[in-house]
């Protein structure tokens, strides 16, 4: 008798909790909501040691704060959100370490495709963004079945950068954006005559300039507007090394909590500071 009183006391107390962020967001939507929030993860290790917890277990954290957070945010009416999950730079920790946290991610991507995850409750399409093959075969594998499975979702979009620096993807999509010019010079050629691949400067003059555009429709992050808020926990102001491209123009917020840490009230407060500064970024974009 003590336990179903106890369920039902505790399903009572979880509906009005949601029924009181829900009251909360209606509110929060009278102003501008961002389209896209990015996420850097950090002080899942710090975390752990902060609370004395075994080796790992602070990634285990981090992953429940981002469930949390993710749904928060898709109540909201927050359409992208990016998180960066694991930096080529993050291959230089002890391998112990970074297998552990391949094997974590091979895990919870295999449980974002259970028919109770957030990814199907709320028609979530995923992409993984990176340099993917850098990671080990069966995360590979586990991360292109997980894209296809999802790629009929429309409401939401998840990205989680995974073997991904800035500098790697600009790297990329210059080398892919050259790759595309130089092909469209010699189509070009062939269809105008062009002895030995010699090449008309007049005639070619429009296919030799790589544009802004050529670059940013090669990007990892091209499938995304540019983010409106980048959260980096731990009260940390670096980048370090992720959306260089992208984030010119956006809000940067840096709450003081660990990553496991990371709730409901901070994420109010970034939308807060976003609606109060949403007229001044906007008039920059447009001057961009």
């Amino acid at each position: 008798m003590e336990n179903k009183i106890d369920s039902y006391a505790g399903s009572l107390v979880a509906s009005l909790v949601s029924h009181m962020r829900r009251l909360l967001f209606r509110v929060l939507s009278t102003g501008a909501i961002p389209n896209h929030m990015a996420f850097i993860l950090d002080g899942n290790r710090r975390y752990a040691k902060k609370r004395n917890l075994g080796e790992g277990m602070g990634h285990r954290a981090g992953f429940l704060a981002l469930m949390s957070l993710m749904k928060y945010c898709y109540e909201l009416g927050v359409k992208y959100v990016t998180i960066y999950a694991f930096s080529i730079d993050n291959f230089k920790r002890r391998p112990e370490e970074v297998q552990y946290i391949m094997d974590l991610m091979l895990e919870k991507i295999e449980g974002l495709l259970k028919e109770e995850s957030i990814v199907n409750q709320y028609g979530v399409r995923v992409y993984f963004v990176g340099n993917l093959n850098l990671l080990n075969t069966p995360v590979r594998e586990a991360a292109e079945k997980a894209m296809k499975a999802t790629e009929n979702n429309n409401k939401s979009i998840l990205l989680i950068c995974v073997a991904y620096t800035s500098t790697d993807e600009i790297a990329h999509a210059a080398k892919e954006a050259i790759e595309e010019k130089w092909g469209q010079i010699q189509e070009s050629s062939k269809a105008n005559g062009a002895q030995n691949g010699e090449i008309s400067q007049e005639k070619h003059e429009g296919h030799q300039t790589i544009k802004l555009a050529d670059i940013e429709r090669h990007l990892y992050m091209g499938v995304a507007p540019d983010p409106d808020i980048l959260v980096r926990t731990s009260g940390e102001t670096r980048l370090s090394n992720f959306l260089l491209w992208q984030t010119s123009t956006c809000l940067l917020y840096s709450p003081k909590a660990l990553w496991p840490e990371i709730g409901l009230r901070h994420l109010v407060w970034a939308v807060l500071n976003f609606q109060r500064i949403h007229p001044y970024l906007e008039k920059r974009r447009k001057q961009v």
